[in-house]
Order: C-alpha cells, then sequence, then structure tokens
C-alpha cells in the first residue's frame, strides 16, 4: 500500500504535543514527514525533556498510524527536544565518584519482591556483557548480597591510593561489592538510628576503591525512607529501576516508589520497571505458565505511569537455589533465565544511554527535613 502524507497529517491531528494546548501538526511539533510505499517517517520535535514524555510521543505517534492510516505501516519516529533552559534551582551538586559512569539505583517499594536478586543478576549479565560492573548493597538492615555472590566469608582490604586509606570491593564473577554484612556477624543484628546508617553507607561509597566502572548499581532496602534520601542526597544518580511482582498488594507500594524518585525535589529519572516472578514454570514442564500472583500487573503499571516496561522473569527454582549458592542464576548458559536477565539487561543499558543522550546529569537533592541526612558529607 502507498501511503499518503495528508493522512499522516490528518491522524496526527488527533494527538496533542505533549506540554502543548493543541494537535501536534498545529503547534508546530511535527516538522516533516516523508511517506515511501508502506513506509513513513515521522520528524517531531517536543519541549519535553523526560524520557517518559519522549516514550508516549513515539508510542502514540505509532498506534495513531496503524490505527487510523495503515495497520501494516512501517514507521520511523525522529524525536527532538528543544527544552527552555530550566531557572537554576537550590540544589546542591552530587558528590561524582571518581571513576564511575552511571549509578543506577535499583528500589522495591516493598519487601520480598526479589530486588536483590534482580540486581544481582543485573550486574553479573552486565560484566559478561564486558562492562565494569560494581554493587553497593545500600540494605543495611538485610544486607544479602555476601551471600549471593559467595563471599560471606571474605572482608574488604584496606588499600592506600594517593595516601588516603580505602576499601577494597570483594570480588567475584567480574563485579566488585560492598556491604554492610561484611563487616558483621553472620547472626548479629545491625541496629542502628538513621543517621549511624547513613554515616556506614557513606564511608562505603566515598571511601572505597572502585576504580573505573562503568555501572554502580545500587541495591537499595525496601521502601521510601531514611536510607534512600540520604543516597539521593549524596549521589548523583543517572536513574532508577523498580522491581515488583504482578500482584496488587506489590504494585500499591511500586507506586510509591516511582512517586518517590518523580518527585520534584528529587527529580532522579525513572528507567523503568521489572516485573519479578512473572509467572510459575515448573522444570519439567517448560512450556507452561502459572500465573500464580497475577498475571502483567507490573507491565499495566508502567503503561499507567508512563515508564518504560523492562522486562519479566519467572519464578522459577533454579533463580532461587542459584541465589542460595552464591552463583546468580543469570550466570547459567543457554536457557530461559539467562535470556530474560540479557534482555533486561539490554533494556536497561539502553535507557541509561537514551536518558545521558537526552537530560543532564542529576543533581542530588538538598534536604532539610530530615535529620538523620546530616551523617551525609556535602
Amino acid at each position: 500500500m502507498k501511503l499518503n502524507k495528508q493522512d499522516i497529517y490528518n491522524a496526527l491531528k488527533t494527538i496533542t504535543a505533549p506540554g502543548e494546548g493543541e494537535n501536534m501538526v498545529d503547534s508546530g511539533a511535527v516538522t516533516n514527514v516523508v511517506t515511501f510505499a508502506d513506509e513513513v517517517i515521522v520528524d517531531i520535535t517536543i519541549k519535553n525533556p523526560s524520557l517518559q514524555a519522549r516514550k508516549k510521543t513515539e508510542v502514540e505517534i505509532l498506534q495513531t498510524i496503524h490505527r487510523k492510516v495503515y495497520e501494516k505501516a512501517k514507521i520511523k519516529v525522529n524525536i527532538k527536544v528543544d527544552a527552555p533552559v530550566a531557572p537554576a534551582k537550590n540544589e546542591i551538586k552530587g558528590k561524582a565518584i571518581p571513576g564511575i559512569k552511571n549509578i543506577v539505583a535499583v528500589a522495591s517499594g516493598k519487601g520480598g519482591v526479589g530486588k536483590s536478586t534482580v540486581t544481582a543478576n543485573l550486574a553479573v549479565t552486565l560484566a559478561k556483557m564486558g562492562f565494569n560492573v560494581g554493587v553497593l548493597d545500600a540494605d543495611i538492615y538485610g544486607p544479602s548480597m555476601p551471600i549471593m555472590f559467595d563471599v560471606a566469608s571474605e572482608r574488604p582490604l584496606s588499600v592506600t591510593i594517593d595516601g588516603k586509606s580505602k576499601m577494597k570491593p570483594v570480588e567475584n564473577y567480574g563485579v566488585k561489592l560492598l556491604s554492610i554484612g561484611f563487616f558483621t556477624k553472620p547472626d548479629q543484628a545491625v541496629i542502628w538510628r538513621g543517621p549511624m546508617a547513613s554515616k556506614a553507607l557513606n564511608q562505603m561509597i566515598f571511601d572505597a576503591a572502585w576504580g573505573e566502572l562503568d555501572f554502580l548499581l545500587l541495591d537499595l532496602p525496601p521502601g521510601t525512607g531514611d536510607i534512600h534520601l540520604s543516597i539521593m542526597q549524596a549521589l548523583p544518580i543517572t536513574g532508577a529501576v523498580v522491581v515488583s511482582t504482578p500482584q496488587n498488594v506489590a504494585l500499591a507500594d511500586a507506586r510509591k516508589g516511582v512517586a518517590m524518585f518523580e518527585q520534584e525535589s528529587i527529580n532522579v529519572p525513572v528507567l523503568g520497571i521489572i516485573e519479578n516472578m512473572a509467572y510459575f514454570t515448573p522444570e519439567e514442564l517448560p512450556n507452561n505458565k502459572y500465573y500464580i500472583f497475577g498475571k502483567e500487573g507490573a507491565k499495566h503499571l508502567a503503561e499507567d505511569l508512563e515508564v518504560p516496561f523492562l522486562g519479566e522473569v519467572p519464578l522459577v527454582q533454579s533463580i532461587r537455589e542459584a541465589g542460595d549458592v552464591g552463583r546468580p542464576a543469570a550466570l547459567q548458559i543457554d536457557n530461559a533465565i539467562e535470556n530474560a536477565f540479557d534482555e533486561i539487561t539490554r533494556d536497561v543499558v539502553q535507557q541509561v544511554v537514551d536518558r545521558n543522550k537526552d537530560l543532564p546529569a542529576t543533581e542530588a537533592i538538598k534536604i532539610t527535613t530530615m535529620a538523620g541526612c546530616s551523617a551525609v558529607k556535602k
């Protein structure tokens, strides 16, 4: 089928441009349309620089042309951001860690959704892809990374760099790791108030010899509490990934986690949502899927919040077993688990690339209402 340019323009007139009161065509957002046979290229300029606005614009254009013009049209959308210069904010720059290119926070509004398992498998998959990776276990009260990386009995060494004593992270599977679990006994509970926990976390961040890293993953504790605020005050976080199961109870808290990062005073880009325990597949029936916790709940939440959906991880016995023995399941070869984490990790990397291309560096927030944050270095 040969597409007509005017039909494309008419279809685009039904879409409102982000941040504009009129449609994409009349507002001047659509700068060019090129058609050739069943192919169409749409050039558009928007003023909203967020990843969510870009993704929503692209999806709306694709869906509208397919629905109103030709359902099999081959469409390419070129989006340019022409954002006005934002006024200066009363914020403090995050104290960057030398050598670390991207800091990605992995969060969940609720405990028990597999956030640490997802973090560990993202880390080893990034390492398999050739990236230099580190993991900071920021779950002060429930550190689990030493077990998941089979290094529970090891301790960070002290090294001298530029005349200063630094902690050398423990390393396994090509991933550098620091956790409060290295400094406590297995049966010892960490009973600290916010300022003390923040101070310990601050030392693991800035008094460590991380070296050159492409990605530092932060395994945050559940919820939206003092530790989260301390980290966002201390570090210029590149973006956040939220992990949830499909059930409504977990989704309600995941929604709050996304809202925390998107608050104007925090303003950390949400790279997307990962759905863990999406369905159960028994080993003897690999093609069967049982949706124990509900179906595609996190996917629908991502669509509702207009943030990217990064993929789903099945509920498979081998993932739990691999975590318990300290060898993340993503290290396995040629199976569904490896493929799932490969796809999710590629999406995370792509979101980081897009975010760095389209948005300025994140600034750490200035918090004046949380006394516990005073322990963080300025």
